[in-house]
């Protein structure tokens, strides 16, 4: 008799399921992932150019003639064509992912055919998660600079060089870091939901914030683990590089780093396509589904082989 699989509902079942499914069609994730790759080298080098003196800020460009405003709008442009790039590896990667999930074979092309469905929901889902975080974000600091004006109207000195205003501004960014991540975590399926749902705008969000119930600690633990590991590396990078400036072992660097950070996208991606499944299991939504794509299909007899059901059951 074939044993029935139990995957758990935690941070590592989410992890393996996530790390089976990339495996098991490694050539297709590997190419849909070279979407990721010109943002993850942006990201490695962007800090190291900074740091180097050869990236372009706005204070320079005010002393230039308005001619030389150009390398800003290019850089604009840049950043417009790897939002696009990105959304079009988490559409095609998420297809994908949700219908490996669901023992449904998958083809490139037909991935990069579901982007005519899902890339107007991604795009104008992240417009919305972009601007509700910034609303919070300024709403917050408004909050915090309106108590330090009323403290000084009511008499209190208020020393911006001191090591008290320090701990304050650090207690305040930490706090601010904190309701972010909040939001993060509960809108943390919302681009999942716009690609398998075809849900646009606000929708994503109400809907990720009803399934990420009962599994918040996964997807922060998600959030965390792949987000902490980009941060290190890029931080490793950027002290190498800058010791190596110039040189071939930068080269080396950048062409591994960029890759390593393009993979962690992918496996975060496909983590997070199998975490919605998994909170659907738990709110018994991937139950109807399942029965009602039974209902149209006729039962085989006795004598043949049984479908496999795959359960979920929590940690």
């Amino acid at each position: 008799m074939e044993t029935t699989p139990v995957h758990s509902l935690s941070f590592s079942g989410v992890v393996s399921e996530s790390k089976r499914i990339v495996r098991a069609n490694y050539s297709h994730f590997v190419a849909l992932s070279l979407f990721f790759l010109p943002l993850a080298f942006s990201i490695v080098i962007s800090p190291t150019l900074r740091l180097s003196g050869q990236f372009f800020t706005a204070d320079h460009l005010h002393n230039f003639p308005p001619n030389l405003h150009k390398p800003l709008i290019s850089h604009l442009l840049c950043i417009l064509i790897l939002y696009i790039l990105a959304f079009c590896a988490i559409g095609t990667i998420t297809y994908s992912t949700y219908h490996v999930f669901q023992g449904k074979p998958i083809k490139f092309f037909t991935s990069l055919k579901s982007l005519i469905i899902s890339f107007f929901p991604l795009v104008s889902t992240s417009i919305v998660i972009h601007l509700l975080l910034f609303c919070i974000s300024l709403s917050f600091l408004i909050f915090v600079g309106s108590i330090v004006m009323l403290a000084q109207n009511l008499g209190f000195v208020i020393d911006h060089n001191s090591i008290h205003f320090m701990w304050f501004s650090a207690v305040v960014g930490a706090i601010l870091l904190a309701i972010l991540i909040y939001f993060q975590v509960n809108w943390s399926l919302a681009f999942v939901i716009a690609v398998t749902e075809s849900k646009w705008g606000f929708d994503p969000l109400m809907r990720s914030s009803y399934l990420t119930k009962g599994m918040r600690s996964v997807s922060l633990s998600l959030l965390l683990y792949y987000g902490v590991f980009c941060a290190l590396m890029v931080l490793v990078y950027t002290n190498s590089a800058l010791f190596y400036l110039r040189s071939w072992p930068t080269v080396f660097l950048t062409t591994l780093c960029s890759y390593f950070l393009m993979m962690y996208m992918l496996m975060s991606t496909a983590s997070n396509t199998v975490l919605y499944m998994y909170c659907k299991a738990l709110h018994g939504e991937l139950a109807i589904e399942i029965a009602e794509q039974f209902a149209y299909i006729n039962l085989p007899s006795d004598d043949e082989k049984v479908p496999l059901i795959v359960t979920v059951a929590a940690a």
